[in-house]
């Protein structure tokens, strides 16, 4: 009843909330998503999944539930044609992902891979982007979930997310007084972010904490030390976007992608063909959109 590519092409849409961005994931002419998705949405009795304008996407109720039916249908889809091909993944699978990704549902999304694919050997790094980047690029990593630098175009869009300055409900930032910034070290893209844009808007700024872990950019944030740049679509508990009166500057949209370190077999290669970094890749492409909602949220 639903076609496992219109449902790929649905996710895609889902989780980029554009029609144009799920067209170059997909590699296909974005007059060939919106036909996919009619089909779709003709196949679901005529429900719509999503609202349009010219200037944003969103998923209807019904598209909210399509969601968890999708991923059920394609992981079954999958399942059935490795079992029924008569071959199963083998080897060593470094995957490197953001700290980023460290309170999401990436775990279930990991832990489901080792149950389909006892036999690959996963090994996970975690670390900033801009630590993943270069590791890739020195052939440590076979695949990479992290954000994107600015200007970059290489990857396939898992998200995009706009930033924003977050920090505890009860810190007030004084316009005459440089603003405390918790960040990451460098390379980290964020870090590199909120300085460009301060520096950019003649804003004076200190460092009031720096840490490579993200739960240690937490614990700063809460006890309110100052303010951090981070994905609007992971805030996490206890901390809230800085009121628009702090009058800080915006710090604009950023994305996160998969990133190879070797050219990806294409989506009809035969399954004996495909390697582990394929497999999760199209394992995280799928549930991408878990990849923005707490661990706790359902």
């Amino acid at each position: 009843m639903y076609d496992p590519g219109q449902l790929r092409t649905f996710l895609a849409v889902a989780q980029t909330l554009s029609f144009t961005q799920a067209a170059r994931r997909l590699d296909v002419r974005q007059s060939t998503v919106s036909q996919h998705v009619r089909r779709l949405e003709a196949a679901a009795g005529d429900r719509q999944l999503f609202t349009r304008d010219t200037h944003s996407v969103e998923l209807t109720e019904d598209g909210e539930a399509m969601l968890g039916f999708a991923r059920t249908i394609l992981a079954a889809h999958e399942r059935a044609a490795a079992y029924f091909s008569g071959t199963r993944l083998r080897g060593r699978l470094r995957f490197g992902a953001s700290e980023d990704f460290v309170l999401t549902r990436l775990p279930e999304i990991l832990e489901s891979f080792r149950t389909d694919h006892p036999e690959v050997d996963l090994e996970l790094t975690v670390e900033l982007s801009g630590t993943l980047h270069e590791r890739l690029a020195a052939g440590e990593l076979d695949l990479v979930l992290a954000k994107r630098r600015g200007g970059d175009t290489h990857g396939e869009l898992v998200w995009r997310s706009s930033l924003a300055w977050i920090g505890a409900p009860q810190l007030r930032i004084d316009p005459e007084r440089p603003v405390p910034l918790i960040l990451f070290p460098a390379p980290g893209i964020t870090r590199a972010r909120a300085l460009e844009v301060l520096e950019a808007d003649g804003r004076p700024w200190r460092i009031a904490c720096t840490s490579a872990s993200l739960s240690g950019l937490i614990a700063a944030a809460r006890a309110g030390l100052g303010v951090m740049a981070h994905s609007r679509g992971l805030i996490p508990p206890g901390l809230v976007p800085v009121p628009a009166r702090a009058a800080l500057p915006e710090l604009g949209d950023v994305d996160f992608v998969l990133l190879h370190g070797q050219r990806r077999a294409s989506r009809s290669t035969a399954t004996s063909d495909r390697s582990p970094a394929d497999a999760l890749a199209d394992a995280i492409l799928a549930g991408g959109d878990r990849l923005h909602r707490p661990a706790d949220a359902r």
